[in-house]
């Protein structure tokens, strides 16, 4: 239905630029809010009353019989009525509506999609540092970030998706320190255990396979364990190796990997964050107070100036984070999509001044963020905060094993990323209706077993005759199908993954309400082979949606 929109698009566009030079660029159509009132809305006379001054219903009148007298219009429009103060509602033939069962099926996985932009987009996710394994709310961010970089590639954009952590820091130090201790017998609870140390029984695992003098790999490094206690130096690097190799573990059990891991330390060690310290006093942005140097965000529009170097001669944070984003602008990221906790939100104006004040060409508002919420998990009816894992968390892992990397996936974007979310284990491994990422997949297996029933080759599908795909069950479906790449180009645009979660659902539950309404198989064959095509065609929508998601779409249930 796609190519039917373009031709009555550009045939109210022509309309319009009849009635007034330039308004066909404002040529748009709406959903109407219900169903009754028809298939397409269109307010331009209204809009254009107060220009023309001219009363819009008159002016609805004069669009809808110049429409009307239009090819376009009269090949796929039923009906044209004219409500209100001028609100028109549009009625499309059968015909028109069958169109989005040929594009479906002629398009496939590509069915949505836009054409290439020819731009590159970075998506920075997880960026989780290497000190325990990633719990569930790295989990909500791998989920959001992996989704946001499928929505964005329909669109058209080329994606990176870059994992940035800190192999170096106080955390790290703490790190490394529990490991020591317990290479040495100690554990916690012992006296001379610090209460800064790590807790969890994975600190345990890596002291002993240090010891054990092994060599771990991870996606992006490499190290062999000296097995010598006081190597503290070897045993961050051990250890950071070794929890790096588990975080990929956890990222292959979700089905996500990055195209990059950039490391904070090498930030320094490049002198990229020396040189945009250089670079900003030099834009004279600067000034010294209290022995600290300090930013004038306040030109940027913080709440304050911020310090980038402390009386001691280090850094604050923000300031390695100004100087990795000039490198991505420098790595050619026309945009960059940040995925990260509201509790990052303090950074965002922050971040954003140094690099307008740096003065590099890069655009106001760069980059995006997208802020979430961590996530509760209950099971049983109660809370579950602890992990043997990892000592004090839900580990995304656990989450994994007690359901299924496709319900954490699902359940995890089926809300807005602000928003406060419960993942209920027990509902997660639910068989019924109720849970939301199995009704959508018993949809798809529903409609692969009665194509297997079938036993026809479905390539053919395409070139059947649509004319009996217009009862309203049919043209129901077939709407719901039509409205997939407007809602693909929305979701992306409002960084709303949730959306395509509430959009798979409502296909789902217009599937079964068609297949409730009309049998598929029956006797005759021009209908026998019309129904087929567009169950077809919704589980193709059914499987790009999920595809989009990080879903499988499977074939049997």
């Amino acid at each position: 239905m796609q190519s039917v929109k373009r031709e009555l698009l550009a045939a109210l566009a022509g309309e319009l630029e009849k009635l007034a030079p330039g308004a066909g660029d404002k040529a748009a159509f709406e959903s109407p809010k219900q169903a009754a009132h028809g298939d397409l809305a269109c307010t331009a006379a209204m809009q254009l009353a107060k220009t023309l001054k001219t009363n819009p219903r008159a002016l609805g009148e004069q669009l809808k019989a110049a429409l009307e007298a239009t090819p376009a219009f009269g090949r796929w429009v039923d009906a044209i009525e004219l409500a209100g103060p001028g609100f028109l509602n549009i009625r499309l033939k059968p015909a028109a509506k069958q169109q989005v069962v040929r594009e479906v099926l002629q398009e496939q996985a590509r069915y949505g999609s836009q054409p290439d932009r020819g731009e590159k987009m970075m998506v920075e996710f997880v960026s989780a540092n290497p000190t325990g394994p990633l719990h569930v709310g790295h989990g909500r961010q791998a989920a959001l970030g992996d989704a946001i970089c499928h929505l964005f590639e329909t669109q058209g954009w080329r994606v990176h998706r870059e994992f940035y952590y800190n192999d170096a820091g106080v955390q790290i130090e703490t790190l490394a320190n529990s490991v020591q201790l317990r290479a040495r017998g100690l554990k916690p609870g012992d006296a001379g255990w610090p209460e800064a140390a790590y807790n969890g029984d994975y600190i345990q695992d890596i002291a002993a396979d240090f010891l054990a003098k092994k060599t771990v790999q991870a996606d992006d490094r490499s190290f062999t364990a000296s097995g010598d206690v006081e190597d503290l130096e070897g045993i961050r690097q051990f250890a950071v190796a070794y929890l790096r190799h588990e975080q990929d573990k956890d990222l292959q059990a979700f089905r996500l990997k990055f195209d990059e891991y950039y490391l904070e330390s090498s930030l320094y060690s490049s002198g990229r964050v020396a040189a945009t310290v250089q670079r900003l006093i030099d834009a004279g942005k600067t000034y010294e107070q209290d022995g600290a140097l300090w930013l004038r965000t306040t030109e940027y529009g913080d709440d304050k100036d911020r310090v980038m170097r402390k009386s001691d001669g280090g850094y604050t944070y923000f300031v390695p984070d100004v100087a990795y984003h000039i490198t991505k602008w420098e790595r050619g990221y026309a945009r960059a999509i940040n995925i990260q906790g509201t509790d990052h939100h303090g950074t965002i104006a922050r971040v954003r001044a140094g690099l307008q004040a740096a003065g590099v060409g890069i655009p106001q508002g760069y980059p995006d963020y997208v802020l979430h919420t961590m996530v509760r998990v209950v099971r049983g009816g109660e809370e579950v905060k602890i992990s043997k894992r990892a000592g004090s968390y839900v580990t995304l892992r656990d989450l994994i094993e007690w359901t299924s990397a496709d319900a954490v996936r699902f359940f995890l974007l089926s809300r807005k990323p602000d928003t406060e979310y419960t993942f209920d284990v027990d509902l997660a491994v639910q068989k019924n209706n109720e849970n939301p990422v199995y009704y959508v997949q018993y949809a798809h297996a529903r409609i692969c077993s009665v194509l297997q029933a079938w036993g026809g080759d479905a390539a053919t599908l395409g070139s059947v005759d649509l004319g009996p795909l217009d009862t309203p069950a049919a043209q129901a479906l077939m709407l719901q199908l039509a409205k997939y790449p407007d809602m693909l180009t929305a979701a992306a645009a409002d960084f709303a993954p949730h959306d395509v979660t509430f959009y798979l659902r409502e296909l789902a539950a217009a599937y079964h309400s068609y297949y409730d309404a009309e049998r598929i198989l029956v006797d005759d064959e021009p209908v026998k082979l019309a129904r087929l095509a567009l169950i077809a065609a919704t589980a193709q929508v059914l499987q790009n949606g999920l595809s989009v998601l990080g879903v499988s779409a499977p074939t049997k249930m």
